[in-house]
């Protein structure tokens, strides 16, 4: 097996390894929905999920860490480096600050919020104690979620996006590559919902691009993987 056809594998198992605990976010947690409610309301659900969910959490947070080589194997071939080094090396490293980005968010809810979720949860608790810990929730995920992962990790990731599927076009993959554009465009509108929430203007318009962006991601990794397994010349 050469390179390019483990580069194609590794891309479709990431794209349907991210899927997995994004489902079961979903079905247990009512993600990603459930990001906007109140930190009274999501720390009693994330005690209730238990370990599953906490798992689920920290696989999630896998994935994005997986990004980082998978993302670099995409990025970087000899050919590439020969005639686009420039934009070769800067799409590496975008991916890479991308997914340490979104694992540092991704991480909080299985390294942080657990302690956060015990104290809210804890009977003999004074009310105190339990409005200090939705008050931390409230600071976590406005800093660790809202503006590290959900909005520059995932403008690294537009970007990245952006210069691979730049780089598909002018290796003659139009059509994945435009599956790339638009997969970036998705994402890029729905990274805005974190300055739309702190403007005031509460709407899931920006959450719903968010999600046609990831299921659109998905497919273009899928298209991105095939592509490289079934025409497995050196690259």
């Amino acid at each position: 097996m050469n390179r390019r056809s483990l580069t194609g594998l590794a891309t479709l198992g990431l794209a349907f390894a991210f899927n997995i605990p994004y489902a079961v976010l979903a079905t247990l947690f009512d993600y990603p929905g459930i990001l906007r409610m109140g930190a009274s309301t999501v720390l009693d659900r994330f005690t209730a999920g238990g370990a599953q969910l906490l798992l689920a959490w920290h696989g999630f947070a896998l994935t994005a860490l997986a990004l980082i080589p998978v993302g670099v194997l995409l990025s970087i071939t000899r050919t590439r480096l020969i005639r686009w080094p420039a934009l070769t090396i800067a799409a590496a490293i975008t991916v890479a600050l991308s997914g340490l980005a979104q694992a540092a968010g991704l991480l909080r809810w299985s390294l942080v919020v657990p302690g956060l979720a015990r104290i809210h949860a804890d009977p003999i608790a004074p009310p105190d104690a339990r409005r200090a810990a939705e008050i931390g929730f409230d600071l976590l995920n406005a800093y660790g979620g809202i503006a590290i992962g959900e909005t520059l990790g995932q403008m690294l990731l537009v970007l990245f996006l952006l210069q691979i599927a730049w780089l598909q076009a002018r290796e003659g993959s139009r059509m994945i590559a435009m599956a790339g554009f638009v997969t970036a465009m998705l994402i890029a509108v729905g990274s805005g919902e974190g300055l739309a929430i702190a403007l005031g203007y509460v709407d899931n318009i920006f959450g719903q691009f968010t999600v046609g962006g990831f299921l659109a991601l998905t497919g273009w990794m899928i298209a991105t993987g095939i592509g490289l397994v079934r025409t497995p010349r050196a690259a």
